[in-house]
């Protein structure tokens, strides 16, 4: 039975009017030592798919699929508490630490060069971003990492690397100043004015071993945080010199059954992005530099924190090792708003260099394990995938006409969400494109000025008659990207249809005639 369709949305592309080139870090992920982040995430040994070093090859192979580039590690919250000394040597010498941010016990038995293992497993994408702990450290322990893992040799910590099997340096280029030193719950939290005296210290001394080094200096760790704003303007007051990003969390989830608000997320997303920058540019004008601070994104995600932090509060977890925490199962609804949060990314590439989807494996992942057994794709695995492999590029301005519909949160919001982006090499365009509508089909209209493209290579759909459906251990593949059919090229115009509640991505090249 044919969908009901709602009046067209319309926008124009045109190659002279671009926001920017895609830089590959903005499809980084995240690892923490969080729940089964990595054990029996990424690092299993014993599972019938390990290899030498522990590693789940089926998890490998998910990895390189998702096309993940940077990878930020190893916290997140767990940062703040971490001694990155526990981390290193032999395994079996390593010592159990206590982990009051999630309240686990952590084994240390994967640490620094089992992530920078991991790393070169995946290809010449995958970067570290490492994070230094600011909440019970300093300085000082910050630059002892950045001399044991990236000196060549010669130095007391350099050589102590190689003596732990590592002769090579891991030459990390791209450093977090700490993690969300703006929340209460931050082990060590500061407020902005100790926080910014800190990162300032912390920044000049690495790079006066490396000048070359970027560095990434916390933000506000929501939109919604009292301090936001005055946090990032007293932050780069004292970092605007010494640092290239400053961090942008945000989460969304579905709460009170409202879902019009909830696939409406990325319009709180573009105004936190564009609030940020205007902040940025604010303090670079009163410091008169011409200097640019550009974001680093390096949480994003769905996440039903509401309810997980409910039941963390009611009964905190008793030390254990590796437990199930936050392993949220993602629906239709969520890939479809996920995939909108990867749109406004893509919209604002200007600014945004680094993003990082928190987290990869397990912990509200797009790839989930179970001990000694498979791993699957979670439905929002493949709205990553696709914006990975085909994203790259140079971003087309879209300032489209479409209907509307009314929010609580967000009062009317257009029904499409969309963004493109030109291969200059090989003349491809490749559209991203939403239908927020819950029950209306929304035929889309799309004017190819000047790009050459003129054939349809490919309009894949994510979307089900059940906008709960979901991937699970017994049906992994329930939802999945599907060929759609009715999308033409006439002329200089793209004409397709998209489902109520989809992610769709239109290629298009030019004629081959």
């Amino acid at each position: 039975m044919p969908h009901q369709r709602t009046a067209p949305a319309r926008f124009t592309l045109d190659p002279a009017f671009s926001v920017g080139t895609v830089d590959p870090r903005l499809f980084g992920s995240f690892v923490e030592h969080l729940g089964r982040c990595v054990y029996t995430g990424i690092y299993e040994p014993g599972h019938p798919a390990a290899d030498e070093a522990g590693l789940r090859t089926d998890v490998l192979e998910l990895v390189r699929e998702l096309g993940v580039t940077t990878i930020r590690y190893p916290g997140g919250n767990f940062v703040s508490g971490y001694k990155w000394e526990d981390s290193v040597g032999p395994v079996e010498s390593r010592p159990r630490r206590l982990d009051p941010a999630w309240r686990a016990t952590e084994t240390n038995a994967f640490g620094l060069s089992e992530f920078m293992g991991f790393l070169g497993k995946l290809g010449p994408e995958a970067e570290p971003m490492m994070a230094v702990n600011l909440g019970t450290r300093g300085t000082a322990e910050a630059i002892e990492l950045q001399e044991y893992a990236n000196h060549p040799a010669g130095t007391a910590l350099s050589d102590l690397r190689a003596a732990h099997g590592d002769k090579n340096p891991f030459g990390i280029g791209l450093w977090c100043l700490g993690n969300e030193m703006d929340g209460p719950w931050q082990i060590g939290h500061k407020n902005a004015e100790d926080y910014g005296k800190l990162a300032a210290a912390t920044a000049r001394a690495m790079r006066m071993i490396d000048k070359n080094v970027e560095l990434v200096a916390c933000g506000s760790s929501s939109q919604s945080m009292p301090t936001f704003g005055a946090w990032e303007a007293t932050v780069l007051e004292h970092t605007y010199d010494l640092v290239d990003y400053i961090s942008m969390h945000a989460y969304y989830e579905e709460l009170d059954g409202d879902r019009d608000s909830f696939l409406a997320s990325a319009v709180d997303m573009e105004a936190f992005i564009e609030n940020v920058v205007a902040t940025c540019d604010h303090v670079g004008a009163r410091l008169k530099s011409s200097k640019k601070i550009n974001i680093s994104f390096d949480e994003w995600n769905i996440w039903y924190n509401a309810r997980f932090q409910q039941d963390f509060d009611e009964n905190p977890p008793d030390w254990p090792e590796a437990p199930r925490q936050l392993e949220d199962s993602y629906s239709l609804t969520d890939a479809v708003v996920f995939g909108s949060l990867l749109i406004t990314l893509l919209r604002h590439a200007d600014r945004v260099r680094v993003a990082c989807l928190a987290q990869l494996v397990n912990v509200i992942a797009p790839i989930m394990t179970e001990p000694g057994g498979p791993a699957w794709r979670q439905t929002t695995f493949f709205p990553f995938a696709q914006a990975s492999r085909y994203g790259r590029g140079r971003v087309l301005q879209v300032e489209a006409e479409s209907p509307a519909y009314t929010t609580a949160k967000y009062g009317e919001v257009p029904l499409l969400h969309a963004t493109a982006v030109l291969d200059e090499q090989s003349g491809e365009v490749t559209v991203f494109a939403v239908n927020r509508s819950r029950t209306r089909a929304l035929p889309l209209e799309v004017a190819l000025h000047g790009t050459g493209v003129s054939e349809v290579v490919e309009h894949s759909v994510l979307a089900d008659q059940d906008p709960d459906a979901r991937n699970t251990l017994a049906e992994p593949d329930r939802v999945v990207p599907r060929p759609a059919e009715g999308a033409t090229v006439d002329g200089e115009l793209l004409r397709c249809e998209l489902p109520p509640l989809s992610w769709s991505m239109i290629r298009l090249a030019p004629g081959r005639g």
